[in-house]
């Protein structure tokens, strides 16, 4: 078998694996849901604990829950029994993982923390294991077989477990109302946090980049402007500076295939009436959700007065990394 072919049959086991872990999906996904959103209420927090990959796997499941909002933290199962056992406290939930569910550390670590009023959710291939017994829910995450050739390397097993975990940080901030305000907050830096936290004024050309034009100047007038502004496109404002148009170098070349005068003509002729607009206080994510639905290429900015105070370009977003 050559390289190619031995991925593609690795995908298609593990689609496989995650195929069969998803008609394993019961009430008990519902009520491990509503152990942690509970915890979390009473200012608990998630605690993962798990052997070899499967504690590997937890390592991104108590990240994926902490950036969305649900505080989350990965306890070593061996080090547990030697004073780092004091993380837990009473109120908080335990994602316990082990595949087999037979994790002789893991198995040595649950009636150290039975001893505190925690309830315990066991992500494990085994529901009948001495981890499921010891559980308050089990979320089997079981797979068919391994990708590995010999079926020993956990492959399905981890991939299976991870989107369990996924799914549960998932639902878990649905079920809390989390929203993309809470989102930003918690990612401050980088591109997610430039793209959430940035408002339309930060990212807007303005100023001598901002092209504005009088309704009754005339298209070469306007298309100095522009050109000034590096522009494609100028907004058309009325004599008390309320937007009424735009006024776009596409709209100059439809109109000199039939018009060679068009040059001298006045822009309220001619222009695009009541044209796409946002507010400077709206969100930079509204503006590529505009450019995404109404394939458009430039964006004219207002104020409340709905007087033009910026314009924003499509190719911008790419260079501000908001996109």
């Amino acid at each position: 078998m050559n390289h190619l072919a031995r991925a593609q049959q690795v995908f298609d086991i593990e689609i496989a694996g995650l195929r069969a872990v998803r008609g394993l999906l019961d009430s008990h996904f519902s009520e491990a849901v509503e152990l942690v959103v509970a915890a979390l209420k009473h200012r608990g927090k998630c605690v993962v604990v798990g052997i070899g990959k499967s504690g590997n796997i937890g390592q991104k499941v108590a990240a994926t829950l902490t950036s969305t909002g649900s505080t989350a933290v990965v306890l070593n199962s061996v080090d547990a029994l030697h004073g780092d056992l004091g993380i837990l406290n009473d109120g908080d939930v335990v994602l316990a993982m082990s595949y087999s569910g037979e994790s002789e550390e893991l198995l040595n670590l649950l009636p150290a923390i039975k001893r505190f009023s925690v309830k315990i959710i066991a992500l494990t291939g085994a529901p009948r294991s001495n981890l499921a017994k010891l559980s308050d829910v089990v979320l089997n995450v079981k797979v068919p077989r391994e990708a590995c050739p010999f079926n020993l390397a956990p492959t399905s097993s981890t991939t299976a477990t991870l989107v369990m975990g996924d799914a549960l940080a998932m639902a878990v901030l649905e079920a809390r109302g989390f929203k993309e305000k809470d989102f930003a907050r918690h990612h401050p830096s980088g591109a997610i946090g430039r793209a959430l936290l940035a408002t339309i004024g930060d990212i807007m050309r303005r100023g001598d980049r901002n092209a504005v034009a009088m309704e009754n100047q005339t298209v070469r007038e306007a298309l100095l402007i522009m050109t000034k502004a590096k522009s494609g496109s100028v907004s058309v404002v009325s004599p008390k500076g309320r937007l009424t148009g735009v006024f776009t170098d596409g709209d100059l070349r439809r109109n000199m295939a039939r018009d060679m005068d068009v040059l001298s003509r006045p822009l309220k002729e001619l222009m695009t009436r009541n044209p796409i607009c946002v507010q400077e206080t709206s969100l930079a994510m509204e503006a590529l959700k505009i450019f995404n639905e109404k394939q458009i290429d430039d964006l004219i900015v207002v104020n409340r007065a709905k007087q033009p105070v910026g314009m924003i370009d499509s190719q911008d977003l790419p260079k501000l990394k908001i996109m």
